[in-house]
Formats: C-alpha cells, sequence, structure tokens
C-alpha cells in the first residue's frame, strides 16, 4: 500500500480487525468493519463523529466487546509474539498485556493526584518492602515530561493544570506502558503550535522504533503530514482504505458521502445593527495582584459575528466567563442593551439573552448522565414550570424540534448525553440556547474535535443566528476558522486587547502580529499553567 513505512524492520502486521459489528439499544454503532495496522506505520482513522471510531477504539482497548467479527493481534493473551492470533479484549488489563496503550479524546486522569501518580497509576513502582517508591516514580514521571517537552513539576496536582497541559500528562502516561500499539484519539486537539509539533516528533520517533500507530483527526492536514493510510468509515461501516497523501476533497467526499463546496460558508450582513453586548474596561487581577486581563472594551453588534483571537494565556476564555458572569472580575462592566448587569450572576446574564458553550463541553455544557432532553431544555427549566411541576410535554415537543433541526444523530431523546459523539455532544450543548429566549451567543471553540461535516452544520447555524437578528462572540485556536466565519477579528495578547481588525484585512499574518505583542512596559507575565484557552493554529 502507498505510503506504509517499508523500511521498518519485519514490517510485520500488529493487528487485524475482521468484520467486527456492535450494536447499542437503537443503535448499530459498528457494521462489519475491517482495518489494519503494521509495525511503524500510522494508520489514520477518519470519519464523522458518530462514524463509529470512537466504538472501534473502546473495542481495542477493552471497554466494549465485538457482537461479532474477529479481532487478531500479533500475540496470544499470554504475551506471546509469534503472528497474529484471535483475541478477546475484555478489560484495559487484557489490552495493556498485548502492547495496546489508548490515549482518549476525554482525559482519564484523577484531579486530586499529581501528575507522577496519575502517570503511574496502578502501576506504582514498589520498595523492597512493597511501600510505593514515590523517589522513584517521580523521577521516571520527570523523564517522560521532558520527553513531551511539558515543563512543569511531577509534584503538581493535575487539577491545577490547564487543558493542554492535561493532554500532554496522557501522552506521558501512554509512553509509560512502552505500548507496541498506540491509539491516539484527537490528540492535538487542544494543543499548541510548539506542543503539536512535539508530538509529531513524537509520533514520528515511536514509528521509526516499529510502534504501530492508530490516529484520530478531524484535522484534514495533519493526515498526508504524519500519516501513511487512511481507514475511512461512515455509518458504521469502512467504506475505503486509501493512502494518506489522497486529495482532502476526496477524503471529505469519501467521509461525509458528498462533495462541501465551502468550508466557511458565512454569509456577512450589509450593515449591522445596533450593539447589543458593550464590555467596558473589563478587568480582573489574579495571584500576586497580576492581572489576568486588563481594561477589555468592545461591542457585538446584532447580525456580527466577532472572533476573539490569541495564543494561550491571552486571556480569552477568561474574558467570556466574566462576561456570561460565570467568574467575577475587579473592574469594568458589561451591558445588554445599554443596561449594565451584575457581577458574577450568569442567572442575569441569561435572563439579558446571554448564552455560553463553553471549550470544556463535557466538563462544563453537558449533564453526561442525564437525558439529551434534560440537557436540551435545562436552560428553560423556569419557562416549563407551572405551578412546582415541568410540562414534560412541552419539554418533549422542543426538544425533539431543536433536535431534528440539528441532525442530532440518537436513539431517542432519552438516550443520555454520556453515549453520543462528541459532535453531537457539541450539538446538544448549543441546542439548549436556541430553546431560549438567547441574543448573543458566547461560542468558546465551537468545532473543536468535530468532523468537516458537523463543522459546517455549526457554521450554517451561526449564519441563521445572526440573519434573525442575533450575534455570535467567537473564541477559536482555529486560525482559518476565525478568519473564515468572523466579520470583524479582535486579538487579545497578554490579558489586553491588542487590535481590532475587519474582516477584509484579517490575514494570519496581521492577527499573529498583534498577538505576539508585549505588555506595554513588558508588566504582565501571565502564569499560562493556571490559564485556559489554546494558542492559534
Amino acid at each position: 500500500m502507498t505510503g506504509v513505512n517499508d523500511d521498518v524492520p519485519g514490517g510485520r502486521e500488529l493487528l487485524r480487525v475482521e468484520g467486527v459489528t456492535k450494536s447499542f439499544p437503537g443503535v448499530r454503532a459498528l457494521d462489519g468493519v475491517d482495518m489494519s495496522l503494521r509495525a511503524g506505520e500510522v494508520h489514520v482513522l477518519l470519519g464523522e463523529n458518530g462514524a463509529g471510531k470512537s466504538t472501534l477504539i473502546k473495542m481495542l482497548s477493552g471497554a466494549h466487546r465485538p457482537d461479532d467479527g474477529r479481532i487478531l493481534a500479533d500475540g496470544g493473551q499470554d504475551g506471546s509474539h509469534d503472528g497474529l492470533h484471535e483475541v478477546h479484549i475484555r478489560s484495559a488489563q487484557d489490552a495493556e498485556r498485548l502492547g495496546i496503550a489508548t490515549i482518549y479524546q476525554e482525559f482519564n486522569l484523577v484531579p486530586g493526584l499529581t501528575v507522577a501518580e496519575n502517570i503511574f497509576l496502578g502501576r506504582q513502582p514498589l520498595t523492597a518492602l512493597g511501600l510505593v517508591d514515590k523517589k522513584a516514580m517521580r523521577a521516571r514521571a520527570a523523564e517522560l515530561l521532558e520527553r513531551v517537552r511539558l515543563d512543569v513539576s511531577p509534584n503538581t496536582p493535575v487539577a491545577e493544570l490547564g487543558i493542554a497541559r492535561l493532554q500532554m500528562v496522557e501522552i506521558a502516561k501512554a509512553l509509560s506502558l512502552e505500548a507496541r500499539i498506540l491509539i491516539m484519539d484527537e490528540p492535538t486537539a487542544v494543543l499548541t503550535s510548539e506542543e503539536v509539533d512535539t508530538l509529531f516528533g513524537l509520533v514520528r520517533e515511536l514509528r521509526e522504533s516499529g510502534v504501530g500507530i492508530i490516529f484520530i483527526t478531524h484535522h484534514l492536514e495533519e493526515i498526508g503530514a504524519l500519516g501513511d493510510r487512511v481507514t475511512v468509515l461512515r455509518d458504521g461501516r469502512s467504506v475505503d482504505e486509501v493512502p494518506a497523501s489522497t486529495d482532502e476533497d476526496e477524503l471529505i467526499r469519501l467521509m461525509v458521502g458528498r462533495d462541501i463546496a465551502e468550508q466557511y460558508p458565512r454569509q456577512r450582513p450589509e450593515e449591522p445593527g445596533a450593539p447589543l453586548l458593550r464590555v467596558r474596561g473589563l478587568t480582573r487581577n489574579g495571584p500576586k495582584g497580576l492581572p489576568v486581563f486588563q481594561d477589555v472594551g468592545f461591542e457585538v453588534r446584532a447580525g456580527e459575528v466577532v472572533g476573539l483571537a490569541g495564543l494561550v494565556g491571552a486571556g480569552r476564555t477568561e474574558v467570556a466567563r466574566a462576561i456570561f458572569g460565570v467568574d467575577a472580575y475587579d473592574a469594568g462592566a458589561v451591558e445588554i442593551d445599554g443596561t449594565e448587569l451584575a457581577r458574577g450572576d450568569v442567572r442575569a446574564a441569561m435572563r439579558a439573552g446571554l448564552g455560553l458553550v463553553p471549550e470544556d463541553r463535557k466538563g462544563q455544557g453537558l449533564v453526561l448522565d442525564a437525558s439529551l432532553q434534560d440537557n436540551l431544555t435545562l436552560a428553560r427549566l423556569d419557562r416549563d414550570t407551572r405551578g412546582g411541576l415541568v410540562d414534560r410535554g412541552a419539554q418533549r415537543r422542543e426538544a425533539a424540534r431543536v433536535a431534528g433541526q440539528l441532525k442530532v444523530r440518537m436513539s431517542g431523546l432519552g438516550q443520555s448525553a454520556r453515549t453520543l459523539s462528541g459532535g453531537n455532544q457539541q450539538k446538544i450543548v448549543i441546542g439548549k440556547w436556541l430553546l431560549t429566549d438567547t441574543r448573543l451567543l458566547i461560542l468558546d471553540e465551537p468545532t473543536r474535535g468535530i468532523d468537516v461535516g458537523a463543522k459546517v452544520e455549526i457554521y450554517q447555524l451561526i449564519n441563521e443566528l445572526t440573519a434573525a437578528g442575533k450575534a455570535v462572540l467567537m473564541i477559536s485556536s482555529d486560525l482559518p476558522e476565525v478568519l473564515g466565519m468572523s466579520d470583524r477579528v479582535l486579538v487579545m495578547s497578554q490579558g489586553r486587547l491588542a487590535g481590532e481588525l475587519p474582516a477584509a484585512e484579517a490575514t494570519q499574518d496581521a492577527v499573529m502580529e498583534l498577538a505576539l505583542q508585549a505588555a506595554p512596559d513588558d508588566t504582565t507575565n501571565h502564569d499560562e499553567s493556571a490559564m485556559e484557552g489554546s494558542d492559534v493554529r
């Protein structure tokens, strides 16, 4: 097969999936899927959200078992490596014995434990007396952190780390297993450009050493840069296997079953309306008196999309949370239609017509174990309650309407949010605000971890909102997305608003020039480990 690394000694087949099927109540997640993995190659698994990628990798890591079909691995359950044998992966321990390690899109870390304790959780080195050898554990963890270029202490509690650093800890944890088969589910979704380069270097080192890597990504440009082969899934089926050098347009066609003519279909208004949101002098001080953001001021008008760009630690997410009332601020004001909002009051923000889609959809945007109906109607619970009783019929009708509008792939409104794919979960988070009187929607990383087809659907939804006279404030680490969908781009640097660019003048170079501006007198020095947000890339 073109693109496969034949220089690796043996280049033997490490893994083969034959005709695997898996069904859940009301959903056939996998339907006769085939794929294989060779030593020393990066095999990309590509497909829309809900195509079956997560189900397949959970099967390989022991979380699910196939209803039919076979999984063969280079070695039996006893750990021998003498050619392909059928295996039954019933647990994470079974996968580990077969040399399979998985880095999930959802972090699998314990917030109350340190970085070192998370890396070696359940596998701590022991002293001769059978006690945990903390010194050895910290030393080994430090080596792994250096390998992934993560400058944090092994003793740091993971609860203190931002999303990008949590991802690097997950990667260090997987490397500690010294696996022969490494599965990486959207590993670059929350990484900065520099961290992506570091990760790609690690992947290439592992490939050269003979490790086989299954790589899942929605960033099509990463496929040609890193991959060897691509297996495309659609509606639970493996529809084709192609070289990683395949043209992006062809990959999209295979993935979604149709051509997507325009990646960023922004329909810009001829003239925006009156200001809906006005932010004046917003300031918040962090630890040791250092500003998290300082003197931030801007406005968003009816009918427009305003993009908010900036590097890691610039303060974008923090400003959005302050506007919505999640976090307090020390100075400044937030106005809706000229009326100032109370500080730190989410209910007041919602009553004024604000909505927030947070960057962490699982941790902050959803009640994962609740039904889709309950998640969709959560923000309008007051409206659906009469005399202390909830009108479940009205909730069901409204939830069904918006789920159909957003083309949510589900077995029914009673399905739990946890069981949806990432893209469909994001649709539920957005749909919640469509069922309220939201006039200005703040979207923080709205398409992170979402496939091309679902992205275009979200972009069309943004067009519908602005055409109806509503407005969007969009934060994104995907710079082409910011440029393609924004009518104006605001750029933050080190907690300050560095500049504003109209769509006609907003280029990648212009945005990056503003994003890299130093603070006046170089007085702002943020502790990035305590801040959220991702690098523009």
